[in-house]
Formats: structure tokens, C-alpha cells, sequence
């Protein structure tokens, strides 16, 4: 069991992160595009509001969460696109409103859930601490598009700790995402905290190695910046492979983002 006390207050903290950017937004901002092809800020908010809606279902009404699991038609990518025109036609006040709204809810639901509990998730059940980093990392990836399209670089804290952590969790998605077969050797991680401190994962002695920062790492993994813009390195042959196909997230990768696309 994973005390999911300081997730949520990080979760808590990163989602204020992401509310003030867009805050202050005149109507007409809020049609920015991103670099997400075809999402402007409003489809990148809608998105959140929809994944913390759905995340507070599963935490607080787990059979209404299956149910609606059970209903979707294309998957859930299809869904999540779908649920979508739900939230893009809103006026910006609206959506705002509506973001806050289904967010608060959705981290309050999380935050009741016993750390023993598990709740029921797309493919397998998760304990609440995992459903948590998961949402750091939807406010971490689809913040930095948000961030993107204003022109404003993110001030990260070791608060991106959890997604780095969650990342080195779901080190396999970006090989079933191509219906590649995951190497069975660990992978040994070593990775420098916007503090300073080294947050290290996987055995000492792997000979497959990443280092590099964290807040880069987190670029990556999120597939918000190309991996040869990013201070990310590895040692090894099949852990240099993973840096070319690395996401933290399931389903298809994207199209992800191009070297030299953003200023440094």
C-alpha cells in the first residue's frame, strides 16, 4: 500500500498550475492551437475536465464506472475524442467553470479511497496512488501544450517526482503501443530532480541505463519534446531503443513532436 496523502496534495497543487494559465485567457485565446494537431487550449482543458470526470466516477462510483466502460463504442481513444465536442462549443467561462468543477470532484473522490482499495480502471483495477500519478501526468503532458501554445515556459517542482516514478511503472506501454514484445531485462534509471536530488528506480546493476533530468525525462515520456532536444541518455542498446518509443500513457503514441521544434 501507497500512502496516497502526498500524490493528492501534489495532484491538488499541479492542477492550480494548469488553472492559471488559462485563468485570465480573453474568450479568443482559449482557440489557440497547440502542438497537438488539431486541439486548441480548449480541446487540452476539455481533455482534463473529462479525465478527472471520469476518474472521480471510478473513485466514487465504481459500478457506474464499469458500466459506462462497458458502453463505449470505438475504445476508449474514440471515447475520449467523442466526449470532447461535449466541452469545445462551451464559451470559455463555461469551460472553465466546468474544468474546475469535475476536477475538484475527481481529486476529492480519489482522495477518499482507502490506499488499500483498488479502483477500477480502463484495463486493470489501480490502487487510488497509482490513479493519482496518472493524473500528474495527463496535467503534466497536456499543461506543456497549454504552455506551449501561450509561449510561457512551466516552473517544474519535485512534484513531476510521480510521474517520473509512474513512467519507470508503465516502462511497457510504448512497446504494446506498437505490438512489440517488452525486453524482460530491468531497465536501472538515475534521474536529477528540479532540486537537485537524484531520484534513482530499477536495479544497480542493470546494464541497461537512463539518466539525465528529470523534468526531460518527463518531456519524453509524455512525448512532448523529441528526445534529441532533451537532456535524456542512455547506455545500452535496447535502453537507447526505448528512448525513441517511450510514453507513459496507453494507446496509440501520437504523432509526438519533431527535434528542434521548439525553442530552447
Amino acid at each position: 500500500m501507497t500512502d496516497t496523502t502526498g500524490v493528492i496534495a501534489d495532484l491538488t497543487a499541479e492542477a492550480a498550475e494548469v488553472d492559471a494559465l488559462v485563468a485570465g485567457l480573453a474568450d479568443r485565446d482559449w482557440d489557440r492551437p497547440t502542438p497537438a494537431p488539431g486541439w486548441s487550449i480548449r480541446h487540452q482543458i476539455g481533455h482534463l475536465a473529462f479525465i478527472f470526470r471520469i476518474a472521480g466516477l471510478s473513485a466514487a462510483q465504481p459500478a457506474a464506472f464499469r458500466e459506462m466502460t462497458k458502453s463505449l463504442a470505438g475504445g476508449f481513444e474514440n471515447a475520449v475524442n467523442a466526449a470532447l465536442e461535449d466541452y469545445v462549443h462551451d464559451p470559455a467561462e463555461v469551460l472553465l467553470g466546468r474544468w474546475r468543477a469535475e476536477r475538484d470532484a475527481g481529486i476529492k473522490a480519489l482522495a477518499a479511497v482507502p490506499g488499500d482499495q483498488l479502483v477500477p480502471w480502463l484495463a486493470n483495477p489501480l490502487p487510488p496512488y497509482v490513479l493519482a500519478c496518472a493524473g500528474m501526468m495527463e496535467l503534466f503532458g497536456h499543461g506543456q501544450d497549454v504552455a506551449d501554445a501561450l509561449g510561457v515556459r512551466p516552473v517544474r517542482t519535485d512534484r513531476i517526482g510521480h510521474l517520473a516514478g509512474f513512467a519507470v511503472r508503465v516502462r511497457d506501454f510504448g512497446y504494446e503501443a506498437r505490438n512489440l514484445t517488452p525486453p524482460a531485462e530491468e531497465f536501472r534509471f538515475e534521474l536529477t530532480a528540479p532540486s537537485g536530488r537524484l531520484w534513482a528506480f530499477g536495479p544497480e546493476d542493470a546494464t541497461q541505463r537512463i539518466s539525465g533530468s528529470a523534468e526531460d525525462f518527463c518531456l519524453l515520456v509524455t512525448r512532448r519534446r523529441h528526445r534529441y532536444d532533451l537532456d535524456v541518455h542512455a547506455k545500452g542498446t535496447l535502453a537507447d531503443q526505448w528512448l525513441d518509443i517511450a510514453q507513459a500513457y496507453r494507446g496509440p503514441a501520437g504523432e509526438g513532436r519533431r527535434p528542434s521544434q521548439f525553442a530552447p
